[in-house]
């Protein structure tokens, strides 16, 4: 049974939000004093979490750049606040998805299948390490590793780049990778994708890596196997 922690301090949902997670046999848990969110977290090992971005204390984004300093542990963000940049500053902190409030349960068990799907099957369909440029890729630490150094991903991150490397020097749409990271591309933004991928090409930055993922525009992108001549 996957554990979810879901940082939630409104009571009323919070409890409802449980009660129907429960009911697809989801193990829920919430937190208790919102001021010892890292140790809760840490207690729990949850398989996901689900963060709002108002809380008491310190807001979600702040929990979330605390648990990705520490964890690659899936979150998702469900919050009432709709402006992009919230959306945004939610991929660029490693969230895998943002949902709206009020939104459908549908949609949230539908984001949540997906997700637990994505990080927790995708390695055992794959060979683990694979190398790609001179840089090892240990898809199941989530680690690319150079000579340079070491970076290392998210879940999102990982797999958009596992899905181009297995198509190396060809075009992989936006609409496939969207459908890929997401089971159904009607539940996620254009933008997200553009956020993990430039988040991508940031950290292979620091390897010398980054080039190596081309945008087509209008097409999609490219991982290349090698430097190519113009």
């Amino acid at each position: 049974m996957f554990k979810i922690l879901l940082i939630e301090d409104d009571e009323i949902l919070f409890n409802e939000i449980k009660e129907r997670l429960t009911g697809w046999s989801y193990d829920v848990y919430g937190i208790s004093d919102f001021s010892y969110v890292m140790q809760e977290f840490t207690d729990i090992r949850p398989d996901l979490v689900i963060i709002d971005i108002q809380l008491p204390k310190f807001d979600g984004f702040h929990w979330c750049r605390m648990i990705r300093s520490h964890s690659n542990v899936p979150i998702l963000f469900l919050s009432s606040r709709d402006h992009p940049t919230d959306v945004v500053m939610s991929m660029q902190l490693g969230a895998d998805d943002f949902i709206q409030k009020p939104f459908h349960f549908e949609v949230l068990i539908a984001k949540i299948q997906a997700i637990l799907r994505r990080v927790y099957n995708y390695n055992h369909e794959q060979i683990t390490l694979k190398t790609w440029m001179d840089a090892t890729i240990d898809s199941e630490k989530s680690i690319v590793s150079t000579t340079d150094g070491t970076v290392e991903l998210t879940k999102n991150e990982m797999f958009i780049l596992t899905k181009l490397l297995q198509q190396k020097n060809k075009i992989v749409s936006r609409e496939k990778l969207i459908k890929s990271l997401w089971e159904d591309e009607r539940f996620v933004s254009d933008n997200t994708l553009t956020v993990n991928v430039n988040r991508l090409r940031r950290k292979l930055d620091e390897l010398n890596l980054g080039q190596f993922i081309e945008t087509k525009v209008g097409q999609g992108y490219l991982a290349i196997e090698e430097v190519q001549t113009k």
